[in-house]
């Protein structure tokens, strides 16, 4: 009998668990916050599909890995200054400035500086000697 008073407690105490309580009047009148949800992610490119992420796409991906551009982060004159340096020796071709200007600011926007990303550069007169310059003597 005792077995079976303790059987039924303990199945009881499991019932009640699991009632579901109705909700209150405070809690039903309650708006929910507001938060900002973040873009989808393109599954092939890992580009987040927001503002002019296509046009991106396009101009970008015809070279290099879209990985190599999701890896980067920076302001829109550091991505400007990729820009150049693709177009003066790596043959991009250039863009109108209007296309341009969409490329720098989806990139600024979606990809923008993170100081836990990054190390700043090393500048110019703190590095070693470069062995393989032309300029170093043998």
């Amino acid at each position: 009998m005792r077995r079976l008073l303790i059987t039924l407690l303990l199945v009881s105490t499991a019932l009640a668990a699991c009632t579901k309580e109705e909700p209150t009047e405070a809690a039903v009148s309650a708006p929910e916050p507001v938060v900002a949800a973040e873009p989808e992610i393109d599954p092939v490119t890992g580009f987040k599909m927001t503002g002019d992420w296509e046009l991106v796409r396009g101009n970008c991906t015809a070279c290099h890995s879209a990985k190599l551009i999701t890896q980067q982060r920076g302001t829109a004159q550091q991505w400007l200054t990729m820009i150049r340096w693709m177009q003066a020796k790596q043959n991009l071709w250039q863009f109108d400035p209007g296309t341009e200007g969409r490329i720098i600011a989806y990139l600024s926007e979606t990809y923008p500086p993170d100081a836990a990303r990054r190390r700043a550069a090393i500048p110019p007169d703190l590095m070693p000697p470069n062995p393989y310059s032309p300029a170093t003597p043998n």
